[in-house]
């Protein structure tokens, strides 16, 4: 057997540049992570692991915000919450067989969900690379280092494989991406002009919050590139 010679690996990269080949990819990756029932429960049953893991994390603090704003507060576990609802709207068509992940059925509600939990998943994805790296001698220097910056990181890049699964079969409209980019500026009000922010090991000032905001705005812009319209409707 012949291995690929260099020419041929820049050239099949190179082709990852028209978007149609990143649309037949991402919907070959999808269809082989999610088409069958027992790889549709395996990730779930991550997504609930990590789920798990993120209450654990709020739960101690969650005591001093309100309850009406634990929503925005417990960033990574509402990500990964949002996460779980869209695959569990695969399950129907994934037990019923015969129909690719691609072809389930839209709606303009779960147009909403699945842009909400693509921003949110980016967003708090790509959150720790500078919220820990702000602080990067204190979390390495911890006794459990390997969990609170290592593990972390990991996970929560997760979040971004999984998020980046999302237009192989979902949807979005302008309200969707509008209703998100609120949320998310509410998001970065609440945590960083209110102080209702993430557990963390530093007082997180400006810096931060700046870069919430423009990692926010990212998975916005992300989402209305990666995702088809639903009809060209709001």
């Amino acid at each position: 057997m012949t291995e690929p010679d260099d020419g041929s690996v820049l050239r099949s990269l190179g082709r990852l540049r028209r978007p149609s080949v990143r649309r037949r990819v991402r919907a070959a990756i999808a269809e082989e992570l999610l088409g069958t029932p027992r790889s549709l429960g395996v990730l779930l049953a991550f997504v609930a692991f990590m789920f798990a893991v993120g209450v654990g994390y709020y739960a101690p603090t969650a005591g001093d915000v309100p309850v009406p704003l634990w929503p925005l507060y417990a960033d990574s576990a509402v990500a990964v919450a949002l996460g779980g609802a869209v695959l569990l709207a695969l399950v129907p068509t994934v037990r019923a067989g015969g129909s690719a992940v691609a072809d389930a059925p839209t709606s303009r509600a779960l147009a909403y969900l699945q842009t909400l939990a693509f921003v949110w998943l980016i967003t708090f994805g790509l959150w720790p690379l500078v919220s820990l790296n702000l602080a990067f001698s204190q979390y390495v220097a911890a006794p459990d280092a390997w969990i609170y910056y290592w593990g972390v990181l990991g996970t929560h890049l997760c979040f971004v494989g999984l998020a980046l699964l999302f237009p192989a079969f979902g949807r979005t409209t302008r309200g969707a991406l509008a209703v998100a980019l609120a949320l998310a500026v509410g998001n970065v009000v609440l945590d960083y002009g209110l102080g209702y922010h993430p557990p963390l090991l530093y007082d997180p000032g400006p810096p931060l919050a700046g870069a919430t905001l423009a990692i926010a705005a990212f998975s916005v812009w992300l989402a209305w590139r990666s995702f088809p319209r639903l009809g060209g409707t709001n």
